[in-house]
């Protein structure tokens, strides 16, 4: 497992956000085959901030609830910088409710999911589903969470 340098800004307040140690953990999960040290960005915002960053990046109106920036592929040194994560907390926290799904499990999921976008995986394809939903599964059980798949 690398080591992993995790960098946390909660732009927004008046939500539960797990521990910094928490996030750590569940990252971690989704990092678990790689080797050296490698560096992650997570930023957790608001409706409006999330609103904007998903109309600037995708194009799309209204927030999202996940967002990955992957860094570029260059060697940057000892670290590979893999890059940042936004997470929506107001619509984390809704999709947790509408799934009756415990929050902190779904920010398990949102951020090993972010991590995978990170690393090069994607769900365009259904194949691609399978492989990365298999990745999030397996590391969501790592951590005692169920499978949100069904």
């Amino acid at each position: 497992m690398p080591r992993l340098y995790f960098d946390l800004d909660v732009a927004c307040s008046g939500y539960m956000v797990p521990t910094r140690a928490a996030l750590v953990r569940y990252a971690r999960t989704a990092l678990i085959d790689m080797k050296g040290a490698v560096r992650v960005g997570l930023r957790v915002v608001d409706e409006a901030e999330g609103a904007r960053l998903n109309e600037q990046f995708r194009g799309r109106s209204g927030p999202t609830n996940v967002l990955s920036f992957p860094y570029d592929e260059k060697d940057h040194g000892r670290t590979r910088f893999l890059g940042d994560i936004v997470i929506c907390a107001p619509v984390m926290r809704d999709e947790a409710a509408r799934a009756l799904c415990p929050e902190n499990a779904h920010w398990a999921h949102l951020l090993i999911h972010g991590i995978l976008h990170l690393r090069g995986f994607d769900h365009h394809t259904e194949q691609d589903a399978r492989i990365m939903e298999g990745l999030e599964t397996q590391a969501l059980r790592a951590l005692g969470f169920a499978d949100p798949y069904s």
